[in-house]
């Protein structure tokens, strides 16, 4: 035969030896006892996975929901709108007292001239070199009332604008506050009615998962907490709606002429596979 031939003899030999469909044998390691289940008791699988999907879709969704993420930025907002208003707020209050010191500082020098300028006016300074100082005491008062005056001016302008911007920060936070309040009764709404499709959804699994017999029910939820949650599939059109993988025509052969309570696995993803009137075989 030649050593071309003898290879190829043990190639054909092992992959008539591989077992193409990986049934639950006592030969599957780790499996156990091999596993029987009627049809009716398989397609019971496929529902009971259906609502197992939805249960998780339904989670997945009120832990990622948008009204949540809207709701968050909302609130980072308002925090950023709390702290500039308490800003704006604190230099307000510094300039009020800014205000109140230009205010104090033009009292005693106006007090001054203006005493000055009575004394000047009715005459009861008799000497002209006191006389002269004391005009000369008025007019430089009288420069100082004015730099005062525009100090005082242009304190009081920033706090014009100090309080327009507190002001308008002041309605920006209500608003937000305003509108987290309509972002939290859209989320509740929301959850609201997830929580309510989850109660129906978990009642409905209830039901089914007690319809399963349960040697089925522990190998399905042991494959779906190692398979990210999807453990029972259908075999569609010769492929496997869990992988999408296509069986080969050895693997097709095997599950065609299985017993039809034989509970088959997929040979690529290991799921529970089940026969329907679409797997083509």
């Amino acid at each position: 035969m030649g050593l071309i031939g003898g290879l190829t003899g043990e190639v054909e030999a092992r992959h008539r030896a591989r077992t193409p469909c990986r049934r639950l044998s006592p030969t599957s390691a780790g499996e156990g006892p091999a596993i029987k289940a009627t049809p009716a008791d398989q397609q019971q699988l496929l529902e009971l996975q259906a609502i197992d999907t939805a249960l998780d879709q339904l989670r997945h969704r009120r832990s990622h929901l948008p009204e949540q993420a809207d709701l968050a930025a909302i609130a980072k907002e308002h925090a950023a709108a709390a702290e500039e208003l308490v800003a704006a707020e604190t230099q307000v209050s510094d300039l009020d007292l800014a205000v109140g010191k230009a205010e104090e500082d033009l009292v005693p020098v106006r007090e001054r001239r203006e005493r000055d300028a009575r004394r000047i006016e009715d005459g009861s300074i008799g000497d002209p070199k006191a006389l002269a100082t004391m005009i000369e005491e008025v007019e430089h008062l009288t420069r100082r009332i004015a730099k005062l005056e525009d100090i005082q001016l242009e304190v009081m302008e920033e706090h014009e604008q100090a309080v327009s911007v507190r002001d308008r920060l002041a309605r920006h936070k209500s608003e937000l506050a305003t509108r987290g309040i309509e972002a939290t009764r859209r989320r509740d709404e929301v959850v609201t009615e997830i929580d309510a499709e989850v109660a129906t959804r978990t009642a409905e699994r209830e039901t089914a998962a007690a319809a399963v017999p349960a040697s089925l029910l522990e190998l399905y939820e042991r494959t779906r907490s190692s398979r990210g949650g999807v453990a029972a599939v259908a075999l569609v059109q010769k492929r496997c709606t869990g992988c999408l993988i296509e069986a080969n025509a050895a693997d097709l052969r095997a599950y065609a002429t299985a017993a039809e309570d034989e509970v088959l696995r997929c040979e690529e993803c290991s799921r529970i596979l089940v026969r329907t009137k679409e797997s083509g075989l």
